[in-house]
């Protein structure tokens, strides 16, 4: 029957007609041990443990040479006849598209364009040998391209390169030497890079990106996107600006602009435009029937092609003073050795290049890892970037990883492993040896125009903000925060700046951890929050609590804090008012005013009860004097006192913490546990232990936790075996609420009261009497 139009079917869930029963004992985590004997950790000296790592065998040799080498893993089991159809055209249809990239990432690295080829080409044979992704693009990338132009305009300024000649009104500038400088500074920067890399792949510190979450990276890349749209946009007017750098360089970038605005290029403009334009909208069109073309349009090496012959025609640099790329290298230059004296002026830069170039090529890697089954190596992927920065250093390019635009088309025209890499590196050599010649009328506008088409993708992860916000906010939170950082400190600041925040959302969320009371639902074992579910019972005296969070010294504040709201009062505040009332007890006992007998506090017939007097000593109460005269009788602290002394009621016996999700104590955890246990023993309410692990426990006992009166007894195994205990105590002792006061009487009337001595060492001179007082 057809439901009701405007109403929803709820689906049908699976029936689980299964049931179970078990009958085993209660346990404790003492009567567990004395059962079931735990395994002798073996613990090793570390000259054993070096002997054990220094030891080799021949297949132990072949492991670390494979490890070290993927490409002997690899290569000989490559299908010749299955995959080298596909990975030719892979490497043709990505060696086009990374020709025009590396020119066009050049820009935003502010070397000269030819210096892109380089890039493009050599970080790609080094990788081939050492790298463990097989279907990756190695190259230039626009985010960490336009951080290298960071440090390189930072350090090469135009202004350190005016030349003496200058005539009225105008400033020269010596191109020739600030390109050269700018090239050995991009070089220096990607061998220090590189050795950074190299250094942490030594280390075996891949781990390292963990830190770097995708809600980070997504609002840095984000961030980076709007950097390089802003660096392009002045290629593309041709206007000129000033090289601004550090907080808030891109708003001085873009007021700068709009100032110059009136100074537009119009065939630039243009060209950018169409460029950008034609570029988007064949890429929309190849993502969208992907399915039915087998090799995605080339557009960048179309529209190149077009605009270069359109130049050279029309010869836009004479006619229209449009600023075409004018001269490229032709062939490979002689290997140079970068400045070393340089590196303490880009230390610190060097590391945030180094860690976003290996975070953007391991993310990317994974991805295609995960689709095509197989694992790629962090550790060895820095070792694979830093040989390959390190190689292409001493060719004058700059830092290489991976472009995902780039690493699409690889993919998705059929590339199965880096033979399509070698051979895009083919293509790019081709260029660089016989094309660059043809290619020095294109205009850089369309170079311009190509880098910010591809921005496209890491524009719209803008979309990915709602979605975060719906699904945990402080992930969104940490997206904004990191863009906006980025946007208004910089690239390298910004992204220190989100890291920290995210690293600060983790500690507050440790620090104010979550918890819960618990109850069990009828006639199971299962315990669950009373605060979300219904019909939960709850065993009357009985409190449990469920803490989950590692218990340090950062959040022992909220486990006392959660402590206290799950029980309903504070256990210092209720021993201090006891004490309170008993020395307002001892008083009228000395006057008179009342009688102590077995029976309990007998107030005289026809005397006045002076006792009700302000209670203005709240929680610093007065010393008690100690009795020492016995006589036995019974304060019930959950009635009427006969003194006006508010004594918050304690409704309950024992607490029961759940610490199956506490992963780890430090000392000052389980110094305050400690404490925790003590500060309720005094108020007679028993505390109990339920679900840890057994490291958790080894801990407790290292720190000295256990004694005679915490034992491990208080221990157990499940909430359950804890709760099923304490019924049995409560069927035995139903008269666990009174309490009986011991006063030692040396002559029948008056008391006589003197000093006692301390047992304890651990418990101050009030804790004694409440302890001598209280049964």
């Amino acid at each position: 029957m057809a439901a009701p139009s405007g109403r929803s079917e709820r689906p049908q869930l699976p029936e689980y007609s299964g049931s179970y029963v078990v009958s085993r004992p209660v346990y404790s985590e003492l009567a567990w041990e004395e059962q079931h004997e735990r395994r002798l950790q073996e613990r090793r000296t570390l000259q054993e443990r070096l002997a054990k790592g220094c030891s080799c065998s021949r297949k132990t040799a072949l492991h670390v040479l494979k490890t070290l080498l993927p490409i002997l893993e690899w290569l000989p089991k490559y299908q010749l006849k299955e995959w080298l159809l596909s990975d030719i055209i892979s490497g043709i249809s990505t060696g086009l598209v990374a020709t025009l990239q590396g020119m066009a990432y050049a820009l935003l690295a502010a070397v000269p364009v030819g210096y892109g080829l380089y890039s493009a080409f050599f970080p790609i044979l080094t990788y081939f040998i050492f790298g463990t992704s097989r279907h990756i693009s190695v190259g230039p990338f626009p985010v960490v391209s336009l951080m290298v132009g960071s440090v390189v305009l930072n350090m090469a300024p135009d202004e350190h390169f005016i030349s003496n000649e200058t005539t009225l009104n105008t400033t020269v500038i010596d191109f020739a030497a600030r390109d050269k400088a700018r090239v050995l500074i991009a070089s220096t920067l990607t061998l220090l890079v590189g050795i950074i890399q190299l250094i942490f792949g030594g280390l075996q510190v891949g781990f390292i990106v963990r830190y770097l979450a995708d809600p980070l990276i997504g609002g840095f890349t984000t961030a980076a996107a709007f950097q390089v749209l802003v660096s392009q946009l002045k290629i593309v007017l041709n206007v000129s600006t000033k090289s601004y750098n550090g907080v808030l360089s891109i708003i001085y970038t873009l007021v700068e602009i709009f100032q110059n605005v009136g100074s537009t290029n119009i065939a630039d403009f243009v060209a950018g435009l169409l460029t950008i334009i034609m570029c988007m909208v064949v890429k929309e069109l190849n993502n969208r029937f992907k399915h039915k073309i087998p090799i995605p349009i080339p557009i960048e090496v179309i529209v190149t092609v077009i605009a270069t012959a359109i130049s050279y025609g029309a010869n836009l640099e004479k006619n229209y003073n449009a600023g075409i790329v004018k001269s490229i290298p032709r062939g490979f230059l002689p290997p140079v050795t970068p400045s070393v004296s340089l590196f303490s002026e880009m230390m610190t830069p060097s590391f945030s290049i180094a860690v976003v170039a290996y975070a953007i090529a391991v993310s990317v890697g994974k991805v295609y890892a995960t689709k095509y089954d197989y694992a790629i190596d962090g550790n060895q992927e820095f070792i694979a970037f830093g040989i390959s920065n390190i190689f292409s250093g001493f060719f004058s390019c700059f830092v290489a990883t991976t472009a995902l635009s780039r690493t699409a088309v690889q993919e998705s025209t059929g590339g199965k492993t880096q033979i399509a890499g070698i051979l895009s590196a083919v293509i790019v050599m081709v260029a660089i040896v016989a094309l660059g010649k043809l290619l020095e009328p294109l205009q850089k506008s369309v170079l311009a125009g190509v880098v910010i088409a591809n921005l496209k993708g890491m524009f719209m992860q803008v979309c990915d903000v709602p979605r975060l916000w719906r699904q945990n906010k402080i992930d969104a939170v940490i997206w904004v925060f990191t863009c906006l950082a980025s946007i208004i400190l910089g690239l390298d600041l910004g992204l220190l700046a989100g890291l920290m925040f995210a690293l600060l959302t983790v500690v507050l969320r440790v620090q104010f951890p979550s918890w819960s009371g618990l109850g069990s639902f009828p006639n199971t074992d299962i315990y669950r929050s009373t605060k979300v579910y219904k019909n939960i019972e709850e065993l009357e005296g009985v409190k449990i609590l469920r803490f989950s969070s590692p218990i340090f010294y950062g959040n022992i504040d909220g486990l006392k804090k959660s402590i206290k709201s799950t029980v309903g009062f504070d256990a210092i505040r209720v021993y201090n008012k006891r004490l309170k009332a008993l020395r307002k007890i001892q008083k009228l006992i000395k006057k008179g005013q009342l009688r102590a007998t077995k029976n309990g506090i007998v107030s005289d017939a026809g005397s006045s009860n002076n006792a009700f007097e302000p209670d203005d000593d709240i929680e610093d109460p007065e010393e008690l004097d100690i009795p020492t005269k016995e006589i036995e009788i019974r304060v019930d602290w959950n009635a009427d006192l006969p003194v006006k002394v508010n004594v918050p009621k304690v409704p309950m016996h024992s607490l029961v913490l759940d610490c199956g999700a506490v992963s780890f104590l430090d000392v000052v955890g389980v110094r305050s546990l400690r404490m925790i246990v003590k500060e309720f023993q005094r108020i007679d309410v028993n505390v109990y232990f339920s679900s840890l692990q057994d490291h958790v426990i080894e801990k407790l006992e290292r720190c000295g936790f256990f004694d005679d009166n915490i034992r491990k007894d208080i221990f157990f195994l499940t909430v359950h075996d804890a709760v099923l205990y304490l019924r049995s105590q409560v069927k035995s002792q139903e008269d666990s609420i009174l309490e009986t006061i011991t006063f030692i009487q040396e002559s029948k009337d008056p008391l006589e009261l003197m000093e006692a001595e301390l047992i304890e060492q651990e418990l101050d001179v009030q804790d004694e009497a409440m302890r001598r007082l209280a049964s």
